[in-house]
């Protein structure tokens, strides 16, 4: 019986090992290949290490023309979405899994619905009603149409309806309203789904291409992820640089979810989908 469970705890380790190395090779290459001179590159047979580190290459990116710039949008355009998002969602999630309205289940049916349209099909509409309100190229443009996810109100309203309704008769009991309720007793409770929500909603906004590209038309009002068309050009591509580039966008991120990956999975884990 030991040599069994030995046994099957090695196949597991095993296969987690070559997974973790299937999904971390992509990475180990861009950070290579950002390290690698022009030669090295298209060197054939393909160097995989280069013979001498090329830092520079990342100093070149910070260089970049309004590469502050960039970076400052990208923070605050983050920073705003993710704030939107997580008062529109815990707002939403706590109105579908506590209160009783007329049209709740209609409303919420609808909503869900939604998340089976494409989101490349919704590109070209919200670029017109946008134009049509004069908010190409700005800020609002780049942040409203984003403080609210689907996804997210659906996900923290299952979390939401694993909170004992006790809690919520013994809260009126003591004559506290709706939104104490949700401030005082219910936010704390569902601290891990909202850290998930927020970690994942930072993740996509920072990485986002299409939304920006398409909605600014100035220097001063891209984000970061457009700085990697500027490696691009009719005669070819300065891959060493793109890889450098993407080496500096991805870092924040991946730090970010190397720290705050225990709320993640505390969130996922407790939010067992219920009703």
């Amino acid at each position: 019986m030991l040599k069994k469970v030995t046994l099957e705890k090695v196949l597991i380790y095993i296969v987690l090992i070559i997974t973790a190395v299937f999904i971390l090779t992509p990475f180990i290459w861009i950070l290579l290949t950002a390290l690698k001179s022009p030669e090295e590159v298209f060197a054939n047979p393909p160097v995989i290490v280069p013979s001498k580190l090329q830092w520079q290459n990342f100093i070149e990116v910070f260089k970049l023309k309004n590469f502050s710039r960039y970076f400052l949008n990208s923070v605050v355009i983050t920073i705003a979405i993710t704030a939107g998002e997580l008062i529109t969602t815990i707002l939403a999630a706590f109105a579908f899994s506590n209160l009783d309205f007329k049209g709740k289940d209609i409303i919420f049916t609808l909503l869900i619905g939604t998340m089976m349209v494409p989101g490349e099909v919704l590109l070209i509409p919200n670029f017109v009603t946008l134009s049509k309100i004069k908010w190409i190229n700005t800020y609002k443009a780049l942040i409203i149409p984003w403080c609210t996810s689907v996804t997210s109100i659906f996900f923290l309203r299952q979390y939401f309806l694993n909170i004992p309704k006790q809690l919520y008769y013994a809260a009126k009991v003591d004559n506290c309203s709706d939104f104490k309720y949700l401030i005082k007793i219910v936010i704390p409770i569902a601290r891990p789904a909202i850290f998930t929500i927020a970690i994942l909603k930072i993740i996509n906004s920072w990485n986002s291409f299409m939304w920006p590209l398409i909605m600014t038309n100035s220097e001063k009002m891209r984000t970061l992820p457009i700085i990697l068309a500027k490696f691009s050009s009719e005669v070819g591509m300065d891959y060493h640089m793109l890889m450098a580039a993407s080496t500096i966008i991805i870092t924040p991120m991946i730090i970010i979810f190397i720290f705050l990956s225990k709320y993640i999975i505390n969130g996922v884990s407790k939010g067992g989908i219920k009703g």
